[in-house]
């Protein structure tokens, strides 16, 4: 039987779990079919997409991806003051809630409250992972 190596453009089949560096899982594909991706395509964070190439059929890697290769380090300039009318009325804002935005361009993209007062909500337009560094367990489950 001759074992082939992950190599860019493989479609890949793999159970993945995510953490924190304090252990907090952030995502798994326990419980869930295997993800299937591309490998090295740049669909998902670098050091994730890296520690695929030269993998094997049922090899198990684990692999820690600094902050700044995964969604970069965290930028205090992403907060952002909007005033509280801009909001809908039908929810009552709290600071950890989680709300869509939609830029001029049209894309829209996640953002946590981070702050309410009587005339302003502070918006953080970082992505829930920046300045966090990623721990991986992956396993190739198939090469197709």
């Amino acid at each position: 039987m001759i074992l082939m190596a992950v190599k860019k453009g493989d479609k890949v089949k793999i159970d993945y779990t995510g953490t924190l560096d304090d252990g907090t899982v952030f995502d798994t594909s326990e419980g869930k079919e295997p993800l299937e991706i591309n490998a090295g395509s740049g669909k998902v964070i670098r050091g994730f997409d890296d520690t695929l190439l030269g993998m094997e059929k049922g090899e198990e890697k684990s692999a820690k991806i600094k902050a700044k290769d995964a969604y970069g380090d965290y930028n205090p300039e992403l907060k952002k003051q909007i005033p509280r009318a801009q909001l809908p009325q039908d929810q009552e804002p709290k600071p950890g809630m989680m709300l869509v935005v939609k830029a001029s361009n049209g894309q829209q993209f996640p953002a946590k409250i981070a702050e309410v007062t009587d005339k302003e909500i502070t918006l953080d337009l970082n992505h829930p992972l920046a300045g966090k560094n990623l721990n991986f367990k992956i396993k190739i489950v198939d090469i197709l």
